[in-house]
């Protein structure tokens, strides 16, 4: 007899015997323990599949099914922990409570696996990563509700991450600034207070994220801000050469930081984290508006990272070290030797094949702490990318790890509306767990069985099993795209028949895969069971009219009434899915995207 836990433990050694559990009845303790620590040892004694009694008593060992003790031991890692099993029951020891609160974690799985006879084992355990974390995107356009993010903090617990952040711009109620956050249904100052009260209590450090410099878009599009923007009247976008009505780039000079100032004065006191990601990335429109000179004396680079340490001082004056996105400074690495060692760079890269070994190297040579960020791959898919996903986040473990990064942050954006759905991004949360806490072990793991420990429950694996399928069937088109599947961008784009799209062959495999999913929905059966199966139904919804709007630009002929009304039912499930996690701001935005498409694009 064995079992599964994820994230899987550094060492496991299984002895011979086994040890009858069925009546074993105490949890004993040997000494007083902080508030926090007794509310997490009575949630898992509420969790266990035992009847279990919380005692300090001096009772019959044979009644015993786990002894808790504070002790010195090999490692001097916080989260270090030892699990024995023997005749003499379970044995858990650490070094200081946060290692309890992950050997319980790592206890519950093995309980629910081994209900009546567990065998004797050996665990000793401490994570790859010191800092490891997720960042959820809850400006574009979701804003999760608290039961929602409740529920999630409780399964990052579980999988031993130890932060979190909320990706923001203008989803939170600053009290000066109601025009910027009315549409968006923002965070208040008492929800910040209430989500920093349930991570403390599950040994999780909230980390400050408000995005500042680049992507500032939300507040500068109001006419009241325009005077903050490096392009007031708006820029030619570099990715896509659209025009955008309206700045994305604060102008690097004091009146910005001025605005800065005020708004961390308001929101920083929110947190007792030590850190604060200020963001910083892709400032497009940087040079082409009122830096223009500077740029052209200094250089584009230099201004950013010039303005960028004044940001930093902000930062400090509030107490906080200084987190940014380093896309910038890694176009031009000799800017790295500028920077200063008293700030954190967040290293992202999303795809398979990121080069990460190069910018790991680069960031370390110059002894700059740093996290890796690699991504769900859920955004910009409607199904997921289930094969992107695994390769990025080994990738970024295997070299975050060679080259001594301090973190690990598994993001998971909502870029252009937000389509996919919560559940599309479980995988990614799972794995990169698994990774950041134990890579050498994950390399092989059952994804399957680890996404249906961690947040379905089922017997049958249906729920994990149907969504890891969905997130391959984009390989079927063999069109792999970068930051996207192929589906996404059949729904969305215009210009789609051309030859980078997939053949028919292909087409008709990817609709065959679509349709042997939906023949297992109705085997679900998580506690949410009847939420998910419409959401994996909305979202093959969505990829089959991406796939049938490129029919449409080869020249099949196509029923125009039968495809209005299934948009028309993609955006009424749309609306009513997304109210079942999250709240109402950002739908509409949403909602505008998918009423935009063009059912016949001419290609």
């Amino acid at each position: 007899m064995s079992f599964s836990v994820y994230p899987p433990p550094k060492n496991v050694k299984f002895l011979k015997n086994r040890t009858s559990i069925e009546n074993r009845s105490y949890v004993k303790l040997r000494a007083r323990h902080s508030p926090i620590f007794t509310e997490a040892l009575r949630r898992f004694v509420k969790n266990c599949h035992h009847s279990l009694e919380i005692t300090f008593g001096n009772i019959d060992p044979q009644e015993c099914l786990v002894t808790i003790e504070i002790r010195k031991i090999k490692s001097q890692h916080p989260e270090y922990y030892e699990l024995v099993n023997s005749d003499a029951g379970i044995a858990l020891y650490a070094t200081q409570e946060i290692g309890l609160f992950r050997g319980l974690a790592t206890l519950e799985q093995i309980l629910k696996q081994c209900s009546t006879q567990l065998p004797h084992f050996r665990i000793s355990d401490e994570p790859d990563f010191k800092k490891r974390g997720v960042m959820l995107d809850v400006s574009r356009c979701k804003v999760p509700t608290l039961e929602t993010l409740k529920k999630l903090i409780d399964r990052f617990a579980d999988l031993k991450y130890n932060q979190l952040q909320l990706y923001t711009e203008h989803t939170f109620a600053f009290s000066q600034h109601p025009s910027v956050w009315a549409q968006s249904s923002p965070y208040t100052a008492s929800d910040m207070m209430f989500i920093l009260q349930y991570c403390q209590e599950r040994y999780i450090e909230l980390v400050p994220n408000l995005n500042c410099f680049g992507h500032f878009e939300r507040w500068l599009r109001h006419p009241d801000y325009k005077k903050f923007a490096e392009c007031p009247e708006g820029f030619i976008h570099p990715v896509d050469q659209s025009k955008i009505p309206y700045g994305s780039t604060l102008k690097p000079n004091k009146q910005s930081l001025g605005l800065l100032n005020e708004l961390y004065s308001e929101y920083l006191p929110l947190f007792d984290s030590p850190s604060f990601n200020v963001g910083g990335d892709e400032p497009w429109e940087l040079g082409k508006g009122w830096s223009a000179a500077t740029c052209i004396e200094k250089g584009v680079t230099q201004t950013y990272v010039d303005f960028m340490l004044k940001i930093k001082g902000l930062s400090e004056k509030h107490g906080k070290t200084m987190m940014f996105w380093s896309d910038i400074v890694l176009k031009q690495p000799e800017s790295l030797k500028t920077l200063s060692k008293d700030l954190i760079a967040m290293n992202w890269g999303y795809e398979g094949n990121h080069p990460f070994k190069r910018e790991c190297e680069q960031v370390a040579k110059q002894g700059i702490p740093y996290y890796v960020c690699p991504g769900t791959s859920s955004w910009n898919s409607l199904t997921g990318r289930t094969t992107n996903m695994t390769s990025n986040l080994s990738n970024a473990a295997r070299n975050g790890i060679r080259y001594d990064a301090m973190g690990y942050l598994v993001t998971d954006w909502g870029d252009h509306g937000h389509h996919q759905y919560l559940p599309l991004s479980y995988p990614g949360f799972a794995l990169g767990a698994c990774e950041s806490w134990n890579h050498k072990a994950s390399k092989n793991l059952d994804l399957e069985d680890m996404l249906n420990t961690i947040f379905f429950n089922e017997e049958t694996s249906t729920s994990a099993k149907v969504i890891l399928q969905l997130g391959r069937a984009s390989d079927l088109a063999q069109t792999p795209k970068i930051n996207s599947t192929i589906f996404n961008q059949l729904l969305f784009n215009d210009n789609i028949n051309n030859k980078n799209t997939p053949t028919n062959e292909n087409l008709n495999r990817c609709e065959e895969e679509f349709t042997d999913i939906k023949s297992q929905l109705s085997l679900l059966r998580s506690e949410d069971s009847n939420v998910l199966r419409l959401e994996i139904k909305n979202a093959i919804a969505m990829a089959r009219l991406g796939i049938q709007r490129l029919r449409s630009a080869r020249g099949e002929k196509m029923n125009k009434t039968k495809l209005r009304e299934d948009l028309a039912l993609i955006i009424n499930q749309h609306e009513t899915l997304w109210l079942s996690r999250n709240r109402s701001g950002g739908l509409v935005e949403s909602t505008r995207r998918l009423l935009k498409i063009n059912l016949h694009p001419n290609g």
